[in-house]
């Protein structure tokens, strides 16, 4: 297993563009396994859940390796559908290039939009893949238009589609290509040569610019992603797939770490397996894992003990340390989740915001002697996907999650019954709305009864722009109260505010400890968890509290005829629109839309539009709701503003909700 070079591929697309049959293509082509499998037969080797095979999607992103041209290739296949954008926003932490498969004939649609806003943000290089093209209405040459247009990338295409939508569909190198003359291929390198100095000065001097010193410079501007090299074929013929994985070895290259800094490493994924228990999927940034070390978890704030260490060879895994830049698995991870930093954070990316759940559901044992095992059940999924944030509220015996859509639904039900047997059903979904103080107040706590106890604290709580998020700062003395009181202050504030006066999370406020005291005899750091929740809740209810709707950001293209009656449609819905732009009969809107008055508007405007309608929505933020719009609920649990209660509760005396704080 002898390779010069470790490359990680994450291939990505929106759903039906081929994505996981080029995958399978790759796999059989670089020999990692023998026999192709098939998405409509469910025997391809990324999607081994049953629902996968089922339905013939991709519901978790499935990590395999091969080697090629002395590279391993770790190639991590993601899902297509956006309500597992959570999934693949962990896996653009970790990839060095992607491959973003389009399909030829559906072009760019709305998933893919959202993918690469990401891997712009992130620098992330790319190499697309345009499928497809033996299929009727195939377009590649539509399809690189849009691309240019819509995902702005700067494109250099590799290969030439011909014959179009028929059977005898084939490509053609437009390099080491002797029956395409100079002129031709200027024009398809025209992009090419605008984003290199050296390239542009020898075209403007007219001199002869060699295929040496174009993919030279497809080499150095793919990997610092200002070029995105366009490849074309038919995955499931077999037609490009050797070209791109020639390409991927080609043209991106990584820099090679030496360093002997601290282990970093950054858990993608978290599986179960029944012989491994809890499997956590890593890639190491620096430093090493090994089996039988122990790593600090630094989102957790504990150390884990790893039982094993294992990297990817083809489908299978290999007990074997995990290097830097190399991605393996480890287990006996304890309390791990998806998304947590091992060792130092320094060289993990930042998440990418793909897309933000805005659905709650409830979700409901059809048993309900299942109840406590489904709770159970829950916290564990909840540690493979954070972005569903359980929350499990004892004393109404609600167990709440959050979701993007209907699929997920769809998704939960089947692993509940299939991996723990629990049958179960969920309610309508509820736009989960958040607030904020509406203006500034104090809120001052003194729990220093019944003894021993003493937390005396004074907190500033102001309004904050809006999607800034919570902001904390103390600017008492530490010889007010002592650092480590202060650190148990700035622990809980963040769970002191997950419910407000109306019931939901607390956003957009700017919170200073202004006053405070403690005892040297009778405080505790629990003393000033405990106090905190109630100091916050009095200096919301002094300030007062208002709801927080969100909101959908929505692009649509269609025929200009539609436009009235898509406006008067989008104006009754609570919409702002921007100035529409025209261009060749087509008119193009952008504004925003609440939630909760969006959600059956693809079905409607497609019906005003009779289908010809190109809609993307994206989460856009959270916005002041008009008064008499939303909802409010009830505070589920002992309400802090209920001090004597409160404090009966946190000290073990009163039993109404377990649930701690």
């Amino acid at each position: 297993m002898e390779y010069n070079q470790i490359l990680n591929i994450g291939v990505l697309a929106h759903v039906d563009a081929g994505k996981t049959t080029l995958t399978e293509h790759l796999l059989y082509h670089t020999g990692a396994i023998r026999n192709i499998g098939s998405v409509d037969k469910g025997s391809t080797v990324t999607d081994n859940m049953a629902l996968e095979k089922e339905r013939g999607i991709s519901i978790k992103a499935a990590t395999t390796s091969f080697i090629w041209n002395n590279t391993k290739v770790n190639l991590i296949d993601t899902p297509g559908h956006v309500d597992f954008s959570s999934e693949v926003a962990r896996t653009l932490c970790v990839v060095d290039a992607v491959v973003l498969v389009v399909s030829a004939v559906e072009g760019v649609q709305a998933h893919t939009l959202t993918i690469t806003d990401a891997l712009q943000k992130l620098k992330i290089p790319t190499i697309i893949f345009i499928n497809k093209i033996d299929r009727q209405g195939a377009d590649t040459e539509h399809v690189l238009e849009q691309i240019k247009n819509e995902l702005q990338f700067k494109t250099v295409p590799i290969y030439t589609s011909h014959n179009e939508g028929l059977d005898t569909a084939h490509i053609l190198p437009i390099f080491q290509n002797d029956n395409l003359n100079k002129e031709e291929k200027e024009t398809l390198l025209e992009e090419l040569v605008t984003t290199d100095e050296t390239l542009l000065e020898l075209y403007f001097n007219g001199d002869t610019i060699t295929d040496e010193v174009y993919l030279d410079t497809i080499t150095k501007n793919t990997s610092k992603a200002i070029i995105t090299p366009v490849y074309t074929g038919i995955a499931k013929n077999n037609i490009g797939v050797e070209e791109l994985l020639n390409g991927l070895t080609s043209f991106i290259k990584t820099e090679k770490n030496t360093s002997t800094e601290a282990t970093s490493a950054y858990v993608y994924k978290l599986e179960h397996h029944k012989t491994h228990g809890a499997m956590a999927h890593v890639k190491v940034f620096s430093g090493e894992l090994s089996s039988k070390s122990v790593i600090f978890n630094h989102t957790q704030s504990l150390e884990t003990k790893i039982n094993q260490s294992k990297i990817f060879h083809h489908t299978k895994h290999i007990d074997t340390i995990i290097k830097t830049g190399d991605i393996g698995i480890i287990t006996g991870v304890i309390d791990t989740k998806a998304g947590d930093i091992l060792g130092s954070p320094e060289s993990i990316p930042k998440l990418p915001d793909l897309n933000t759940p805005v659905l709650s559901v409830q979700v409901l044992p059809e048993n309900d002697k299942d109840y406590n095992t489904l709770a159970q059940a829950l916290q564990v999924i909840d540690r493979e996907d954070p972005s569903l944030q359980f929350k499990w509220h004892k004393p109404e015996k609600e167990l709440m999650l959050l979701l993007m859509g209907d699929m997920q639904i769809e998704v939960l039900t089947h692993v509940l019954l299939e991996r723990f047997s629990i049958p179960v059903r969920f309610t309508e979904p509820q736009i989960v709305y958040k607030e904020t103080i509406s203006k500034a107040a104090e809120g001052y706590i003194r729990y220093w009864m019944p003894k021993p106890c003493w937390a005396i604290m004074t907190f500033l709580i102001e309004p904050a722009p809006l999607n800034s998020g919570v902001t904390y700062q103390s600017i008492v003395s530490k010889n007010d109260v002592h650092n480590k009181y202060q650190n148990e202050i700035a622990r809980t504030i963040p769970k002191a505010l997950e419910q407000g006066l109306l019931g939901w999370e607390v956003t957009d406020v700017k919170i200073t400890l202004i006053k405070g005291e403690d005892h040297n005899v009778h405080s505790r750091p629990g003393d000033f968890n405990l106090a905190t929740p109630m100091g916050i809740m009095k200096g919301l209810e002094a300030g007062g509290t208002h709801l927080l709707e969100p909101l959908m950001r929505f692009e649509i293209k269609t025929n200009e005829a539609f436009l009235g009656k898509i406006i008067s449609e989008l104006t009754t819905r609570r919409a702002t629109i921007d100035s529409p732009s025209f261009q060749n009969e087509i008119v193009h809107l952008i504004g925003t839309i609440p939630v909760a008055t969006s959600l059956d508007i693809s079905i409607k405007l497609n019906a005003i539009c009779s289908g010809r309608l190109r809609l993307r929505m994206i989460f856009h933020g959270y916005d002041v709701c008009p008064e008499g719009e939303g909802t409010s609920r009830p505070y589920k649990g002992v309400n802090p503003l209920d001090e004597a209660q409160w404090i009966l509760h946190r000290r073990g005396a009163y039993k109404a909700d377990e649930r701690v704080i």
